[in-house]
């Protein structure tokens, strides 16, 4: 069973996440932040990732603590449900679609954490959320996911549309890369013969 249930606690959040690889996409997700929910809600429904997550951070302060050790937290639990990787795909990649954005996401479950990160935000926040935020999230996510992750938006004009295609594009990469390959299933897809 690819589960994981982790909990992480420090002087400014304390965070619990639950997740199920093999799940089909049902979340629960309370951050405190509404834009972060709904981005979170995304990723789980288009990687097929069941998701619980619970966050209480210092918010009077800003939204940085949360969504930054969400991600930590979620990557460390992506980890622990991935094992030894045996069986999986490894590789995945989406180009997504979003009204005026088109957001591309191709990653590695290869345990060597990279960010590549070429979207521009046009405006600084989405309501009261700060755009800078949302690669904070998957700089945390891939560091501790052990991801190389490449996120480049090619075109968009609306913020909100911009972040969330990248949310959804990199949730359809991780479902691809997650999934079972049929052609291999008891091996790990490294000629090292680990990841």
């Amino acid at each position: 069973m690819r589960k994981a249930s982790l909990r992480r606690e420090t002087a400014e959040t304390r965070i619990s996440v639950e997740v199920n690889l093999d799940g089909t996409g049902r979340y629960d997700n309370r951050t405190g932040i509404g834009f972060f929910d709904h981005m979170l809600d995304q990723l789980s429904r288009h990687s097929l990732i069941d998701m619980t997550i619970r966050a209480e951070g210092d918010l009077h302060i800003d939204d940085h603590h949360t969504v930054e050790d969400t991600g930590i937290t979620l990557g460390q639990a992506l980890t622990q449900a991935m094992g030894d990787k045996r069986g999986i795909r490894r590789y995945g990649a989406c180009l997504l679609p979003m009204d005026d954005a088109l957001v591309r996401a191709a990653l590695d479950l290869s345990g060597r954490p990279w960010l590549a990160w070429g979207v521009e935000m046009p405006t600084p926040k989405i309501g009261s959320f700060d755009t800078e935020l949302v690669r904070e999230f998957f700089q945390a996510l891939s560091t501790h996911a052990g991801i190389t992750l490449h996120v480049d938006a090619l075109r968009g004009l609306n913020s909100h549309h911009i972040a969330e295609a990248a949310f959804k594009s990199v949730a359809r990469a991780l479902r691809e890369a997650l999934e079972p390959d049929p052609r291999k299933i008891d091996e790990i897809p490294s000629t090292k013969g680990s990841l």
